[in-house]
């Protein structure tokens, strides 16, 4: 957005000298779409996700928040550790830590498990 600008008098000297102009309303930049989720991208995560189901990180921040455990879900979106064999050894976990990295996409992850739930319910499942 163009801050405001000062009516020219046309006049060399004086406050507002200088020559008369129309100022311009640029078109607005492409890049400011960034991040906006189409209808046909938001078919095919549909899609993908109906036929790919939940992964297990997924089910378990379900699981936590059907008992309203909240925090404890964000907690775990954010981690999301799991062992990937039967020893569940600290370094076991922290070898084969996958993670989603930030509290906000965490939150974001919970807020579309939430979505999830309502969505299960309205099925009757």
């Amino acid at each position: 957005m163009p801050k405001e600008v000062k009516q020219r008098s046309g006049l060399i000297v004086g406050i507002n000298a200088g020559h008369q102009v129309t100022p311009r309303q640029p078109a607005a930049k492409i890049s400011r779409r960034k991040g906006f989720l189409s209808k046909r991208t938001a078919f095919v995560r549909d899609i993908a996700r109906e036929v790919a189901g939940l992964a297990p990180y997924e089910k378990r921040v379900i699981e936590l928040l059907r008992n309203s455990k909240d925090k404890r879900a964000r907690r775990l979106a954010k981690k999301r550790n799991y062992p990937s064999t039967n020893d569940s050894s600290p370094r076991t976990s922290k070898l084969t830590s996958q993670q989603l990295g930030t509290f906000g996409r965490a939150k974001r992850k919970v807020d579309e498990m939430t979505k999830i739930i309502a969505e299960s319910r309205r099925a009757g499942h």
